[in-house]
């Protein structure tokens, strides 16, 4: 009785939609706390083995911790099958290692704002791609205006003379392939989440994802060469947002449809700027505030018919 109550406030609209607004308050956090990171562990801009190194040992010790949390819960941490194994593994390569590993380079070389900003590019690539996967998730009209309200509030951040004047492949460029990443592993989520216990799924991808990017960051000269508190604080505290925000992100994307989840990420860029602002004293320009918005917009007109029809009763 137990775990099926644990399970079912997940499938719950009141209790998923609270949920899903923690998991992007906690992610919006991770933006100005991994560009304090590499400072406080004086890690050069260019120093893209050092930056691997950083951010796996945050997901290595994430993995970890989940996987501890689902033995405290009398979980049974294992997975049957070769071919499941091979999708978690799988799992944790595109959602952890080639996720942050793009995500990491892309934000030391951007402003934390503006990589809020970029980042909901993963939102609309997974709505959309996820409508040719599963037959629950149509692609309707709304999907479409939504996404192109999306990639305006995305080109919006580039105002300013040509709107390409100020990209760069390692901070730009990074960070679209980091959201191509992301929106593949979440994709994988929902396939994988129903081959194992999400908790455990997430745990072992985190882990292994992570210990693949301390070993390629080590092996390729990394290091992390000043320790101190504050530092170490940094970590723990981005730790604990990858051990919470996956853990019930992953767990509600495996007992709703993408597109009713998906909205609340519209959080995350406008929380994102924000907080990047005022943790790092970044110039505040309108134009966040705008595109911001306008990604909000996109996904609320992807996402009202599912969202509020479907379940306004519920």
């Amino acid at each position: 009785m137990g775990t099926e109550k644990t399970r079912s406030i997940f499938e719950i609209k009141t209790a998923a939609m609270l949920l899903a607004v923690s998991c992007s308050i906690a992610w919006a956090f991770a933006f100005p706390l991994i560009k304090l990171g590499i400072k406080d562990f004086a890690i050069a801009p260019d120093d893209t083995a050092s930056k691997t190194l950083f951010a796996g040992i945050r997901f290595f010790a994430a993995g970890a911790a989940v996987l501890l949390l689902a033995g405290s819960m009398k979980i049974k941490i294992e997975i049957k099958g070769k071919n499941n194994i091979f999708l978690v593994l799988l799992f944790g390569f595109v959602n952890t290692t080639l996720h942050y590993f793009f995500y990491y380079i892309g934000l030391s070389n951007q402003t934390g704002s503006r990589s809020a900003i970029i980042d909901s590019m993963s939102t609309f690539i997974l709505i959309i791609s996820s409508c040719f996967f599963f037959k629950e998730e149509r692609l309707n009209s709304r999907k479409i205006i939504g996404c192109l309200l999306g990639f305006c509030g995305i080109m919006l951040v580039n105002l300013g003379g040509d709107i390409f004047s100020e990209f760069t492949f390692m901070g730009d460029g990074m960070l679209i392939l980091s959201a191509v990443f992301s929106a593949m592993g979440g994709l994988l989520t929902r396939v994988v989440g129903k081959r194992c216990d999400p908790l455990v799924m997430t745990g072992t991808s985190l882990l292994f994802g992570g210990g693949v990017m301390i070993i390629f960051g080590s092996m390729t000269g990394g290091t992390l060469m000043r320790w101190n508190i504050h530092g170490v604080l940094v970590l723990i505290c981005l730790t604990a947002i990858s051990v919470y925000g996956f853990s019930v992100y992953n767990r509600l994307l495996c007992c709703n449809p993408v597109g009713e989840i998906a909205i609340f990420n519209s959080l995350i860029p406008i929380l994102g700027v924000i907080l990047s602002c005022v943790v790092l004293g970044e110039p505040f320009r309108k134009e966040y505030v705008i595109a911001g918005f306008i990604v909000a917009a996109g996904i609320c007109v992807i996402n009202s018919n599912e969202a509020f029809s479907k379940h306004g009763n519920s």
